[in-house]
């Protein structure tokens, strides 16, 4: 969830790193007499290593626990450190006050950053990828979209996409993330597009299914590629979208979802956003409505199994809602889901326990004397999320998947599962409310039971799961 989230760079760069180590470990033996770090010798960097010469210590990153490897470094360097990972310089910060300082009050020192081929396939428009004055009315927009208000009027839809996905698991075994997945990117569709016929879905969705296998591949620019199929893909998506938009442009009804907000837009000078500017966007809010949702929501169902004792209460709880939905004879409402504090507390732990996004890259604008260290222009900024969720200071037992701790608000600036600040993930609510109707149908109609051992993580491309949770679901009204 961190639902509508910035983009995993942890994930995807590390798919390109593991493929080119063989050629860079040959490079460093040729170049390594030649190499050597150069930063200004009269500043005082953050305390850290470096690690070797461009590998620097993505290796060790990637053969440790992550939270081994932040937290032994935060423990000998303090709560700011600087590492070289991922082929960039970075300063690492694993205290509240710092990653508010970088995300908050002095974010316009640090900007997102991502890899060129991420832009390419997302597309330059997208908000992700800017700051100023056409960031926050992008982000306006956005956010009207997706406020309570707006989106109290899709339990229904939601409600009939998780109806019509959940019968078709019973007395099987199925992949966890990828259904997940499945629902996460139909309620995307719905409120990026609003109302669509199933023809025009279906072929959106095929074309953003072969985009995505590319998010996180070499970006070579090769026949056969998944990196050249990627494009092919966005192109002809790219295509679809601007059909939709001349469509309703044409026809003066600019329907709903978030494509219709877009459409009705106009600044103080009563100037229109763009086609290009309003599929990037469309886009943009898909791919960040899909892979972290449905990776939280794999989650949840481990945490759940693996916690029957919660399981029980959970369903007890949900159990108490369908029954009034029975005798009142209706479906899901918005206020429904507001009373669900013990699943809401669920997803909160989850969040917490999971940290989908371990940290978020800002790249310093210029060069910047942050808490008595020098950061250069340039270098990678990490405020490390996954630190701060797993910090006994802020958490008692930080490894305990203890739901109660909710029961009162954490201290300010300890839990971001959504980001902090003007690039904070506007859709959360959404991402909750998802989660919350899935839960509800899931945990009153079946069981489950983890295939396999149910332990180790993998990057799909966020941490979930081994093999993306492998479970037998089983109806509760048969044997």
């Amino acid at each position: 969830m961190q639902v509508f989230s910035l983009s995993p760079l942890f994930a995807i760069f590390h798919s390109q790193f593991v493929i080119l180590i063989p050629l860079l470990l040959c490079s460093l033996l040729l170049l390594l007499p030649f190499l050597q770090w150069h930063h200004p010798r009269h500043k005082r960097l953050p305390p850290g290593s470096m690690g070797w010469p461009y590998i620097g210590e993505t290796l060790k990153l990637y053969t440790e626990n992550p939270n081994s490897f932040f937290s032994n470094r935060q423990k000998r360097y303090g709560d700011i450190f600087k590492t070289h990972i991922l082929g960039c310089p970075c300063v690492m910060v694993s205290s509240p006050e710092a990653a508010r300082v970088v995300l908050v009050s002095r974010a316009h020192l640090f900007k997102p950053t991502y890899p060129p081929s991420k832009e390419k396939m997302i597309g330059p428009e997208a908000l992700f990828f800017h700051q100023g004055a056409y960031h926050s009315r992008l982000k306006k927009l956005v956010q009207a979209s997706f406020l309570p208000s707006a989106i109290r009027g899709s339990v229904s839809k939601i409600e009939h996409i998780a109806l019509k996905l959940i019968p078709t698991w019973n007395n099987c075994t199925i992949y966890t993330l990828q259904e997940m997945k499945r629902y996460a990117f139909d309620v995307a569709m719905i409120s990026a597009l609003g109302d669509q016929h199933d023809l025009e879905m279906e072929g959106i969705k095929n074309l953003y299914q072969c985009l995505e296998k590319g998010y996180n591949s070499m970006p070579l620019d090769l026949p056969g590629t998944p990196f050249r199929k990627a494009m092919k893909a966005r192109k002809l998506l790219n295509e679809d979208l601007r059909r939709i938009i001349k469509k309703r442009r044409e026809i003066g009804k600019h329907g709903g979802g978030l494509l219709g907000i877009f459409l009705g837009a106009e600044d103080e000078k009563h100037n229109q956003l763009s086609d290009s500017q309003i599929a990037d966007n469309i886009i943009g809010v898909i791919f960040a409505a899909h892979d972290t949702t449905a990776s939280v929501l794999t989650w949840i169902l481990k945490y759940l199994h693996d916690n029957v004792n919660l399981l029980e209460a959970v369903t007890k709880e949900q159990e108490g809602i369908q029954r009034k939905l029975f005798e009142e004879n209706r479906g899901l409402t918005w206020d429904d889901t507001r009373r669900m504090p013990l699943t809401g507390r669920v997803i909160q732990e989850t969040l917490r326990t999971a940290s989908i996004l371990s940290f978020t890259f800002r790249e310093a604008v210029e060069d910047v004397e942050f808490e008595g260290y020098f950061i250069p222009k340039g270098w990678k900024v990490l405020p490390l999320f996954r630190t701060i969720h797993h910090s006994a200071d802020f958490f008692p037992q930080p490894e305990k998947f203890d739901p109660s701790r909710f029961e009162v608000p954490p201290r300010p600036n300890t839990y971001m599962p959504f980001g902090n600040g003007v690039h904070a993930c506007p859709g959360s609510e959404l991402a909750k409310l998802e989660t919350l109707i899935l839960l509800h149908h899931l945990t009153t109609s079946c069981r489950w039971q983890v295939v396999g051992d149910g332990d180790g993580i993998q990057y799909g491309p966020f941490p979930v799961p081994k093999q993306g949770l492998p479970i037998k679901v089983t109806p509760k009204n048969k044997k």
